[in-house]
């Protein structure tokens, strides 16, 4: 006598698991529609809703491609080199002389960089065959978007959204932007950038008067500065998995995440609890 299965039914029939496959194995989300360049578990999902009017879990959806014989592959990152006694330097020296100058000031001490984000940027895993490499394809017209923002151990967070390359100029006015309304002077913590060592930029600061200085990270130390670990956080849960639709703009999106960012002081006191930001002790 054959004994029934005694688990949930499948919710897509066979064929329409090969037509998953076939969607999936060698192809670009933007084929699909989707302003993004990996196939992530929240793509895959979308696409069967769309394509199959089925509504799956995302652990169902990774349970589906691995079944298909798919797999999430990580691209390599490149390591980066520093001087080690720089960076004892900083940690041991620099930085609590600068708490202790911003104390005695009853001043602000903030974090500040940049970043570039792109739709199609590959921030994660993309399914593919196991042991096969995938190729992800760049959509010929590309969205891209800067973002600079400043924070600080107490839960503070500014941030502006701007096009382009940052250069001397656009620095000093997005530092006009970020000491707006500030009442107290800020020492801000950032890296050795040549647009942040400009002329222009030191004849603004100057012109402050003290409400504003600047101190440079050691080189090659970016993961020094807890507003690295916003970028990270922001890229690897924006686009990465909630990708961009046909005809959604990626400023908008940024935007968007950033203020959500900025309405949560306790995420951002939180960026300050990474090991690699130790350090700092003016929490």
């Amino acid at each position: 006598m054959e004994r029934k299965g005694s688990g949930r039914p499948r919710t897509l029939t066979p064929a329409q698991e090969r037509q998953v496959l076939g969607w999936v194995n060698g192809k670009n989300p933007g084929q699909h529609g989707f302003a993004f360049g990996l196939w992530t578990r929240q793509v895959v999902r979308e696409l069967i809703q769309k394509k199959c009017a089925a509504r799956l879990s995302l652990a169902s959806v990774g349970t589906l491609l691995a079944r298909l014989g798919l797999s999430p592959q990580k691209p390599l990152q490149h390591a980066y080199q520093r001087d080690p006694l720089a960076v004892t330097h900083w940690e041991k020296q620099t930085y609590p002389a600068i708490v202790k100058h911003a104390k005695r000031e009853k001043a602000e001490i903030d974090f500040w960089d940049a970043s570039g984000f792109r739709a199609d940027a590959v921030q994660g895993r993309t399914w593919a065959v196991k042991g096969v490499t995938p190729v992800v394809a760049v959509p010929g017209q590309r969205q891209s978007i800067s973002a600079a923002s400043a924070v600080n151990s107490k839960g503070g967070f500014w941030f502006a959204v701007y096009s382009g390359g940052l250069n001397g100029e656009l620095f000093v006015a997005l530092l006009k932007l970020m000491m707006k309304g500030r009442r107290r002077p800020i020492h801000l913590v950032l890296d050795g950038l040549p647009a942040h060592k400009t002329r222009g930029v030191r004849d603004d600061v100057d012109s402050l008067k003290g409400r504003l200085t600047l101190h440079f990270l050691p080189g090659d130390a970016q993961d020094l500065n807890p507003d690295e670990l916003v970028w990270s956080y922001t890229k690897r849960t924006g686009v990465a998995r909630r990708p961009l639709r046909s005809g959604e703009k990626l400023a908008d999106r940024v935007h968007d995440q950033l203020s959500d960012i900025a309405a949560r002081p306790e995420l951002v006191r939180s960026f300050f609890r990474h090991p690699s930001v130790a350090y700092i002790s003016d929490l």
